[in-house]
């Protein structure tokens, strides 16, 4: 199992539409990032991941699960460099976590959200995961 985190402008997509999407879920598209597009390369049936409102808010507010594999992202218009994941709402965060709050924890100093701002898709190690919910009022996150 491995833990991820999605970054997304919520005036152009938001938790809600997320949620929306339903159980299906919704293709993770418009990555033009080489990194970002390796980290949805490696991810697996079931990971899950922290959605994160960018711009605006500037905080996580629900947790995602990967329910396809990578596969040629549909907005890439035949560029076949560019691939994606499908990802479907799991959960809200009962309470959402500012990005100023994370900056303040110590055991998250390192976490890609501090160190790799700009980077769209990242990887988020079990102990940030775990310390993250526990944040957010999470008691038993879904792993």
């Amino acid at each position: 199992m491995a833990f991820w985190l999605y970054k997304s402008e919520p005036f152009k997509w938001s938790w809600q539409m997320q949620k929306d999407a339903g159980e299906a879920g919704t293709e993770w598209t418009g990555v033009r990032n080489y990194l970002a597009r390796n980290n949805m390369r490696a991810m697996k049936i079931g990971d899950k991941g922290f959605f994160y409102h960018s711009n605006e808010g500037l905080e996580i507010v629900g947790i995602t699960e990967v329910c396809a594999l990578s596969h040629p992202d549909s907005t890439a218009e035949g560029d076949a460099r560019w691939d994606c994941v499908d990802i479907r709402a799991v959960m809200d965060m009962p309470k959402p976590v500012s990005l100023k709050d994370i900056k303040a924890n110590e055991k998250l100093a390192k976490m890609s959200l501090v160190t790799s701002m700009r980077l769209s898709v990242q990887p988020v190690t079990e102990e940030e995961y775990f310390e993250v919910c526990r944040m957010g009022g999470l008691e038993n996150p879904p792993v």
